[in-house]
């Protein structure tokens, strides 16, 4: 399987009939997922599309999803997964940054971004999975599928050419995006695969994860399709929803991040468990760390261990994993999967001995590059590892514990943030002259968003104004939960910003649910 268009058509000669991807009542067989994904590659070589053009997706999780992804990889084309949280400028920074030939998208997303494309000239087509506009350049989804053929294309894909970017939760506004081969993909959800003894007798659950991130895309779905299981769609947030699928459909395979776990064993401590969940053989937990507290509880109220494991985008899928029966050491995230390698280095590079704290490095199927980005690629990658920027620490037994982060950087609910985006943006606001940004620990969410801001002299502003502002600007979940007042930020001796007495202030306010407040500096 020396692409995705290779591995596709091997799952299907095996597994033809066999349902490849169920959404509500609807399922999708890999006949179909073959068949629908070549009409999309035959659409998009008649509008012109080529070998390494990117084509954008800015869509909610679906079976058309995963056919558009597979059709575009078929023809030799990036595919390029979009966040649909993300707001005007969010976006603009983005398709500027990789340029897309074409654009799928669907409402309520196409009327936000119509202003938005007719400015972008190298956007020659828009695809809408709702009806067609009256311009010319927006075509419906239920056209191209009737115009394109049933059978595969004869496009020449090598292993190293380029099939997906993969944006980072790095800064939307000074994007990086991870640039997947199709041969590192390939290896990586059949390590994922391996790692997680995966079958076609599996199904997977996709709950509450979007198909934008590397969880979803490539730890769930691609993973799914590397082995002929099937996948289950669930849109939304539904705890009693997603429980009532698991005993439905017989699910063996759920993985979410912490914040999810919290609810379903919020859920589970208030309500019971109604549902029959036995059929799960695999809970896993990714995307930001597990608190042992948590994990005692999902044991106790749900009767199932979290696996917990690691990875980043920029390593394709995830690097680590706890043994399946549960036997993995507290707190760590278990041992590097067959095919990878982990180490821990210091500020000089140098490889540290068991258990003392460093810089956690990687090597396997990492990304190629930063897209368009030779000085942060050659940051991140040396001498063929990856350098993460987490900071942990290996056992003697080869178990990887993570303690810290390099980056700024905030992860709430699962999702990475970074504090720039979201400083730039209340730098914008006409009554701000200086903010910062910093995450607040919370026991639910992991951390949110919190912000110190400093009017300008006589400015007024109130933190409701302020949150609005940052609403219409950023994704949800990147504006402030708490926000407070300065008259000036602290200050270290080097004059940057001294974020742990930013976050002191913010602790303060936050654990004392005040809405508003005025701290002294």
């Amino acid at each position: 399987m020396a692409n995705l268009k290779t591995m596709l058509e091997d799952v299907v000669r095996r597994h033809g009939e066999k349902t490849a991807i169920v959404s509500g009542d609807s399922r999708m067989s890999y006949t179909n997922l073959e068949e629908s994904s070549n009409r999309i590659a035959g659409s998009l070589l008649e509008l012109g599309v080529g070998k390494g053009d990117r084509v954008a997706i800015l869509l909610n999780n679906s079976p058309q999803f995963a056919c558009i992804f597979f059709g575009i990889v078929k023809i030799g084309a990036v595919a390029v997964p979009l966040d649909t949280k993300y707001k005007t400028k969010e976006l603009n920074c983005l398709l500027e940054h990789c340029q897309p030939r074409v654009l799928f998208t669907e409402s309520p997303y196409l009327e936000a971004a119509t202003p938005l494309i007719t400015g972008l000239k190298y956007i020659e087509y828009v695809i809408s999975l709702s009806a067609a506009g009256s311009n010319r350049q927006i075509l419906s989804y239920e056209e191209i599928m009737t115009k394109g053929l049933t059978q595969g294309t004869e496009v020449d894909i090598r292993p190293e050419d380029e099939a997906c970017i993969m944006y980072t939760s790095g800064p939307a506004l000074t994007p990086k995006g991870a640039v997947l081969s199709h041969v590192n993909l390939v290896r990586a959800v059949t390590i994922s695969a391996d790692g997680f003894h995966q079958s076609d007798r599996d199904v997977a659950v996709l709950f509450a994860l979007s198909m934008h991130h590397i969880v979803g895309l490539i730890i769930i779905l691609l993973t799914s399709i590397c082995r002929g299981s099937t996948v289950v769609i669930l849109p939304g947030l539904s705890i009693s929803g997603f429980m009532a699928v698991i005993e439905k459909e017989r699910a063996t395979i759920f993985i979410s991040v912490p914040f999810i776990h919290a609810l379903i064993v919020k859920k589970a401590r208030e309500e019971g468990v109604v549902n029959n969940l036995n059929s799960l053989r695999i809970c896993g937990s990714i995307g930001a760390p597990l608190s042992q507290k948590l994990a005692k509880q999902f044991e106790k109220y749900l009767g199932f261990r979290l696996i917990n494991f690691y990875g980043l985008t920029e390593s394709t899928a995830h690097v680590t994993c706890q043994s399946l029966n549960g036997s993995g050491k507290p707190g760590s995230v278990g041992r590097a999967l067959p095919g990878w390698e982990v180490k821990i280095v210091d500020d000089n590079n140098r490889e540290l001995p068991a258990n003392q704290g460093g810089e956690i490095i990687v090597r396997g199927p990492i990304m190629s590059s930063y897209y368009k980005s030779p000085r942060d690629t050659a940051g991140m990658i040396k001498h063929g590892w990856l350098y993460t920027s987490d900071i942990g620490r290996v056992d003697e037994d080869g178990r990887l514990f993570l303690t810290g982060l390099k980056k700024d950087m905030i992860i709430a609910k699962g999702q990475n943030i970074y504090p720039s985006d979201i400083e730039t943006v209340l730098l914008d606001h006409p009554e701000v002259t200086d903010a910062a940004v910093t995450g607040i620990p919370d026991e639910v969410r992991g951390e949110v968003v919190g912000a110190a801001v400093v009017l300008r002299a006589g400015g007024m502003a109130t933190e409701q104004e302020i949150k609005r502002f940052c609403l219409e600007r950023l994704a949800n979940y990147k504006v402030p939960k708490q926000v407070i007042f300065l008259d000036s930020l602290p200050r270290a001796d080097d004059g940057k910003t001294n974020k742990q007495v930013v976050k002191k202030h913010l602790l303060k306010t936050y654990a004392a649910g005040k809405t508003e407040g005025k701290v002294e500096s």
